[in-house]
């Protein structure tokens, strides 16, 4: 009966606006992003005809309605009448407390959603068991600017198998939408493809299910294998910060490096373009690792040394669009930037930093890595990949790689969910690959325990 008479409320505001809602007001969205204890971001994408929005939230179980409202010229894209991405941010909202929303475009309430902000567990009660769900490589087909032949996306309905589980956040690990040629010569077209790709309808559901947060690797970036030469490398940035909602991108508005925190596991969100040298680079000079050979750069290489160093989490992981341990790949990856490699392992080895994991995209298979180190404990790189691109079957060396962990190879579209859990002192990392319609493909787990000295 509480329902019946909330429908008959609102019922009023649908109809009694200055102006009709037109079909298309919202291109995409709305979008969950990031989500702390007592903030939250709302992401939205709007048509060129919008003059006004207004976020209104409220508490779950107290109807008193705060508002924020974006109008006119902060709703302007870069464009003249193109690409209006709105970013709301509530503050002084109260911890581990459920909020509804509504959107209100031009008078008339558009979308709604809700959200929950993270408990205050610390000194107070023990580390929340969590899950995220994670992958790479969305390719959404466009034949008229797609390559010819068969097309290369695959079923997307992946993404509504995902909007449905409880996990508590999304991470994104690059390829999350892919330029063409017809898009990476022009900042136009760098823009038209992220508004292109984040306007299917497949994806909408899943954008506001649970907070959204992302990396981004060559395709999302500019051309196929680009980096540091990249010319549109700053447009592909401010784009990238438009439509995600990260904690930060990187410093003095220099790559998009960032990182996150749920209960006792820190991820460090880095960028692997934006400073990255050309693969075909020499990797090493008179038999030694080329130092002007670049993968992170030595800004965000150093910014993710001492970030692993302050960190206090149980688990912590490293993120990178290309995989990183594998060295029988015959494709881009950091294990192929051996100047830089070194310096990172030999960090860990020396430090002996706990807990430490690699989470990578980039294969278009999945699979784990494992790198066996002597007195040490063993590092693991978890690759997932890809969600609709097309399947790339390992061939060569790669197909009995001994690096690879036994039965973790997947050659199918698939996403992972990464689930934290268990008492203090004996956490478990657990790792399930799903297919498109969230079938069981893999599992793997790991202990706070194994990663360890």
């Amino acid at each position: 009966m509480k329902k019946l008479w909330l429908i008959i409320f609102f019922i009023p505001v649908l109809f009694a606006g200055a102006q009709q809602l037109p079909g298309h007001a919202i291109i995409s969205g709305p979008m969950l992003g990031q989500v702390e204890m007592r903030t939250a971001r709302l992401w939205l994408q709007v048509s060129t005809d919008i003059s006004s929005v207004t976020l209104k939230y409220w508490k779950e179980i107290q109807p008193e309605i705060g508002s924020r409202q974006m109008i006119e010229e902060n709703i302007k894209g870069v464009f003249p009448n193109e690409f209006h991405t709105v970013n709301f941010e509530l503050n002084g909202l109260d911890v581990n407390t459920r909020y509804k929303y509504q959107f209100i475009i031009n008078n008339v309430i558009a979308a709604s959603g809700s959200f929950k902000t993270k408990d205050l567990w610390q000194w107070r009660k023990p580390a929340p068991d969590f899950s995220f769900l994670t992958g790479s490589c969305a390719y959404f087909n466009e034949p008229v600017y797609d390559r010819p032949g068969k097309p290369y996306g695959g079923d997307s309905l992946i993404f509504e198998t995902m909007a449905k589980d409880s996990a508590t956040f999304m991470l994104w690990l690059g390829d999350n939408w892919y330029t063409r040629e017809a898009d990476y010569g022009s900042e136009w077209g760098l823009w038209y493809r992220a508004s292109r790709d984040r306007a299917q309808p497949v994806i909408q559901q899943l954008l506001k299910a649970m907070p959204q947060y992302a990396i981004w690797d060559d395709h999302d970036f500019g051309p196929d294998n680009s980096g540091f030469s990249y010319g549109l490398k700053d447009i592909s940035r401010n784009i990238f910060m438009n439509y995600w909602c990260n904690p930060f991108y990187g410093e003095d508005q220099k790559g998009t490096y960032s990182q996150i925190s749920y209960s006792d596991v820190d991820l460090f969100l880095t960028d692997d373009r934006y400073f990255r040298s050309a693969d075909e680079m020499e990797d090493s000079i008179n038999g030694k690792p080329n130092p002007d050979k670049h993968f992170f750069g030595d800004k965000q290489l150093n910014w993710i040394e001492d970030a692993l160093v302050q960190s206090p989490a149980t688990f912590k992981i490293i993120v990178i669009g290309s995989q990183t341990l594998n060295p029988y790949s015959s494709e881009e990856g950091f294990y192929r930037y051996s100047y830089e490699y070194h310096q990172l392992m030999d960090f860990l080895n020396r430090t002996k930093i706990k807990g430490v994991l690699f989470l990578t995209g980039d294969r278009h298979h999945s699979e784990i890595i494992k790198l066996e180190r002597p007195g040490n404990y063993d590092l693991y790189d978890i690759t997932v990949s890809p969600f609709t691109s097309g399947v790339a079957k390992v061939k060569g060396v790669e197909i009995n790689n001994p690096f690879r962990v036994p039965g973790s190879l997947v050659e199918k579209r698939n996403y992972a969910k990464i689930g934290v859990e268990g008492k203090k002192n004996e956490r478990i990392l657990k790792v399930q690959i799903n297919g498109t319609n969230g079938e069981d493909l893999y599992k793997w787990s790991i202990s706070e325990n194994q990663l360890m000295h």
